[in-house]
């Protein structure tokens, strides 16, 4: 290739060029903020309740086809997971876990509470399994300064638990569960502010929120890296009267009419990082969301693609 003299004109065009360019701030941390937005992915974890009592070794099988790498497993009436563990041993089950190159990510527990989770904890240290989800604990229905009163107790009352969660390299996150302490954006929000430790955490339910694309997702952003876990879950048409299986299903991210894209780009705006657990409830609890466990996987990976739509259109 020869090379070409430059004009006066194109030399000026390359002079002005670089002198604009030089004006224009280039900081680290904003081409590190551009990279995790390109590089924003979603970490699947699969909860054992969408297969409602299936043999937990079978379940396992199925993870990977998810797109997931870790399992929450479930103790009953949702699943009965949990207790499948106890019954296997922890070493039968850790070895399960090994062959099918998945890990326990989640244990959740909302019979236990928060306040009785303590050797679940070390449980899941033997695990490394690194979330307990849990519900709130305290009076319902507070708002304004009643409501940062309690959950500034709640927290307190938490402390000991958190210094076994610090202890054992677990986070408890608490879910925004109905007729709950946590239960409301202002609950979910005075409880990441008083948190004392990052091992107190969120387990952010669409379903149990208004179904308002915006307040979800400027929720989200206010929440921010106090999220450990998110559920692709819409309310849909609810999950407590028993409904014919297409409207039940409307729970699912993709059927129902909650549009996430705008919390996917509050996700992504955050950097999140947590799980995220694509999840509806069957009526009865304790079945499969459908009748075979590869249906109840396609189901899952139906709500995958839509998800990975929504990101797409970003």
């Amino acid at each position: 290739m020869t090379n070409q003299p430059f004009d006066r004109r194109q030399f000026n065009r390359c002079v002005l060029g670089a002198a604009a360019a030089s004006t224009l701030p280039t900081f680290a941390s904003d081409r590190t903020t551009l990279a995790d937005e390109q590089d924003f992915k979603f970490r699947y974890i699969v909860g054992s309740s969408m297969y409602g009592y299936t043999d937990v070794a079978e379940i396992m099988l199925e993870v990977a086809k998810t797109g997931a790498t870790a399992l929450d497993i479930w103790p009953k009436v949702h699943g009965n997971q949990r207790e499948q563990l106890d019954e296997l041993g922890e070493e039968k089950s850790a070895a399960l876990l090994k062959q099918n190159g998945i890990s326990l990510g989640c244990i959740t527990q909302y019979k236990l509470g928060p306040f009785g989770i303590q050797d679940e904890m070390r449980l899941a240290k033997r695990f490394s399994c690194p979330t307990i989800v849990c519900g709130g604990k305290g009076p319902v229905g507070l708002t304004g300064s009643e409501l940062k009163a309690a959950v500034g107790k709640f927290v307190e009352q938490m402390k000991p638990h958190v210094a076994v969660a610090e202890e054992t390299g677990v986070t408890i996150a608490i879910e925004n569960h109905g007729n709950n302490l946590i239960d409301s954006p202002d609950s979910l929000k005075w409880l990441v502010e008083l948190r004392s430790s990052e091992h107190l955490a969120v387990a952010l339910a669409p379903y149990h929120l208004p179904q308002d694309e915006q307040l979800i997702s400027d929720l989200i952003r206010s929440l921010g890296d106090g999220i450990a876990m998110f559920y692709a879950w819409q309310h849909g048409m609810g999950c407590h009267e028993k409904l014919p299986k297409e409207q039940e299903l409307l729970q699912m991210p993709g059927r129902g009419t909650l549009d996430f894209v705008p919390l996917v780009a509050a996700l992504r705006d955050i950097t999140y990082r947590g799980w995220t657990e694509i999840f509806m409830h069957p009526v009865p609890r304790g079945i499969p969301i459908l009748d075979t466990t590869a249906a109840v996987t396609a189901e899952i990976n139906r709500s995958r693609e839509y998800l990975a739509d929504c990101l797409r259109k970003l």
